[in-house]
């Protein structure tokens, strides 16, 4: 009988995000395929993906009683930790997903015998943040079997050493958003999906669309989504007397459902790797608005003017200009919607499944 491979995957936590929804739906698939898939995390959180029920969950953080009130010592322990972790699994491959927790792998995994491919999910001086943190990550990376990054762009961060076992594989997206154009009569609706935090600068959405509330009085704003930003938010919104137009509900599990009839999606980030959400409006025929942020995820889906609307990172102007045109040329904005569903091919389930699970096979241990 052949032996089952094993495929460890590890992330902070599976708390409602990008990356962490990427992740569950790969665990998905290849639990789905007959893989045996552990999904490792340093915490678990109240607001999270549900895991397909064949996926194993382990925590690898330390427990309150071995906290102590030193980092270093903290720091050892949860190497340690997640060191007998990959001991006692014993994976035929380990699969990293942002920032210190490719790090972690890569290190805790050493002298093991387990490949390790680490996954950048955003631009890569953002996830890699400071001197130590970049130094680290150009010379770690070129001891993994494999670097999964999001644009070519993101190439150029790394040396020659890591550029040469890196790869680029497109997100999964969840089947609940291919489906048919709506072709009725569309939600006055302008929406944002996403965590909201600073980076993904929802104020300036809302400062865009405040510009165009009046002229517009049947639209409505709704941001689903968590995050430190959204109290601030909602009172802002209360402030600007739109409290009743400028909605944030929080996270939802339905968002295909939730934004299928709406009139325009608005991605207003300062950075994204390739951003889901956007890849998901597209799929769903939207007419979407974006920042052209790094590290080029936007620009490489959107021919500004044809499928959608790029704008400079923190244009209020511009991106309040741009939601005016579309709606008072819905006609226009309707083509363009059309011809985002044309993306939808390249994103097909079993093209983008495939691509990672060839690649990940090519890496593992048992092959």
């Amino acid at each position: 009988m052949e032996k089952q491979i094993h495929i460890a995957m590890l992330i902070g936590s599976l708390t409602k995000g990008g990356a962490e929804r990427v992740l569950v739906n790969l665990a998905d698939y290849f639990a789905g395929k007959g893989y045996l898939v552990t999904m490792v995390t340093q915490y678990q959180k109240e607001d999270e993906y549900p895991l397909n029920e064949k996926v194993k969950r382990v925590i690898s953080d330390i427990t309150k009683e071995e906290t102590t009130g030193s980092r270093i010592i903290n720091f050892v322990r949860r190497f340690r930790k997640l060191r007998n972790i990959w001991k006692s699994e014993k994976p035929d491959l380990i699969l990293s997903f942002i920032g210190k927790n490719n790090m972690m792998a890569i290190l805790t995994s050493r002298f093991l015998n387990i490949p390790v491919a680490v996954s950048v999910r955003a631009e890569p001086a953002m996830e890699y943040y400071n001197a130590w943190m970049r130094f680290m990550a150009r010379h770690l990376f070129a001891k993994t079997a494999g670097v999964i990054l999001q644009t070519r762009q993101c190439f150029a961060f790394f040396p020659k050493k890591v550029r040469d076992k890196a790869v680029i594989l497109k997100n999964p997206v969840s089947s609940s958003f291919f489906r048919e154009r709506y072709e009725g009569e569309r939600e006055k609706t302008i929406v944002a999906v996403g965590r909201i935090d600073e980076n993904k600068n929802h104020e300036m959405l809302i400062k865009a669309f405040t510009g165009i509330a009046e002229e517009f009085p049947e639209y409505k704003l709704i941001i689903y989504g968590e995050g430190d930003c959204r109290e601030k938010l909602m009172k802002m919104a209360e402030e600007l007397g739109y409290a009743d137009r400028i909605l944030l509900p929080g996270s939802i599990d339905h968002v295909s459902d939730a934004i299928y009839k709406t009139r325009v999606f608005v991605l207003p980030s300062n950075s994204e790797g390739v951003p889901n959400t956007l890849i998901e409006a597209m799929l769903m025929g939207l007419t979407v608005v974006s920042t052209n942020c790094p590290c080029g995820g936007p620009a490489d889906l959107i021919e500004d003017g044809v499928n959608g609307i790029l704008i400079p990172v923190g244009d209020v102007e511009l991106l309040t200009e741009k939601l005016q045109y579309l709606i008072n040329n819905l006609q226009i904005a309707d083509v363009m919607g059309a011809k985002a569903m044309q993306t939808a091919d390249i994103y097909q389930p079993e093209k983008v499944y495939g691509a990672w699970e060839k690649f990940l096979l090519s890496i593992c241990k048992t092959q």
